[in-house]
């Protein structure tokens, strides 16, 4: 088995999982039981990771978002559909691989399923651009986005980015307007679209296959229009006051969802998604059928009707005057 890897302010569970791994090597090697102690340290660990993650801040949720070992959209793709056949290319320009999609079925019902890929190991990474995807990227998964509608199929979309790549090439071949192309054109496709936000969902990079019907989010994402360290640099001039940034730009599932920006959260495991790939994939399995659910049914314009209704709820506000007597 591969290496945990610990957070920082998962020091403690870090010593403990360490004393567990040390006891278990100890009784394979010798005559003695100490299958009560290990169990014991085990509830301990499992306790502690509970208290520790009751009560995490905006920064630590970040972390967790960014995680290394985070099941990715490929993972997601792999236990929650079935006949995946992915599609490269926008026709155009290039095949980004920051962005993966292609035909599947979700429950026996054939789809399209599109997302970011940040990558696993540095080669990886590096082919991937870290998810950050330039325009054909993007222009990929609107090509991928018109077939479905051309054959009726619902879009199922996952967001795992950190934002889109802001080189001069991807400048120059029409960054901008990918993004809002996007946007533009998934605010009238006329089939339904059920986004996930399962890692990072940063600025356009996000937005540009997130405009849906029904917008889900996992317990430790993390949703915004800037990274925390870019928020930082712009009103501190120093990155090192992202903590602060990111409690302030209410970045968390739970602060979106009291905004009515998301429709629904998906818990996570103990100790977040990357502690067990198979049980989140469950999780999130069943939080991605009840949203497909209330949108399957809809006639097109009844679809577009609620999606329009829902993007221009996005911001409202109550303007109350104060007496001027």
């Amino acid at each position: 088995m591969a290496k945990k890897v610990f957070l920082d302010f998962e020091s403690p569970i870090a010593e403990l999982e360490t004393k567990i791994d040390e006891l278990r090597y100890v009784q394979t090697e010798s005559a003695v039981d100490i299958s009560e102690e290990i169990d014991q340290l085990a509830k301990k660990s499992l306790q502690l990771t509970k208290d520790i993650y009751s009560d995490l801040t905006p920064w630590q949720i970040t972390k967790i978002a960014r995680h290394a070992e985070r099941p990715y959209t490929l993972d997601y793709i792999k236990e929650c559909f079935t006949d995946f056949v992915e599609m490269h290319g926008d026709r155009h320009f290039a095949d980004d691989q920051s962005i993966v999609g292609g035909l599947a079925r979700f429950n026996g019902h054939a789809c399209m399923v599109l997302g970011h890929q940040k990558g696993r190991d540095t080669k990886e990474r590096a082919v991937r651009n870290f998810g950050m995807s330039r325009p054909e990227g993007y222009r990929k998964a609107l090509r991928l986005m018109k077939t479905a509608e051309k054959f009726h199929l619902p879009v199922f979309t996952f967001v795992d980015t950190p934002g889109a790549f802001p080189g001069m090439d991807a400048e120059e071949r029409g960054q901008s307007e990918a993004i809002g192309r996007n946007i533009f054109e998934m605010a009238q496709l006329e089939v339904p679209i059920i986004t996930t936000i399962i890692g990072e969902g940063g600025s356009g990079g996000a937005l540009a296959i997130s405009v849906a019907d029904q917008v889900l989010m996992l317990q430790y994402s993390i949703y915004s229009v800037i990274s925390p360290e870019g928020c930082a640099s712009i009103l501190w001039k120093t990155s090192d006051k992202a903590q602060d940034a990111a409690e302030q730009l209410g970045i968390t599932a739970h602060r979106l969802k009291a905004l009515g920006l998301i429709d629904k959260i998906v818990n996570e495991p103990v100790g977040g998604a990357h502690r067990d790939h198979k049980q989140m994939a469950a999780f999130l399995k069943r939080g991605l059928n009840d949203a497909y659910r209330q949108v399957a049914d809809l006639k097109v314009k009844e679809l577009l009707d609620k999606r329009y209704d829902k993007l221009q709820s996005f911001g409202r506000f109550t303007d109350t005057k104060a007496d001027s007597k």
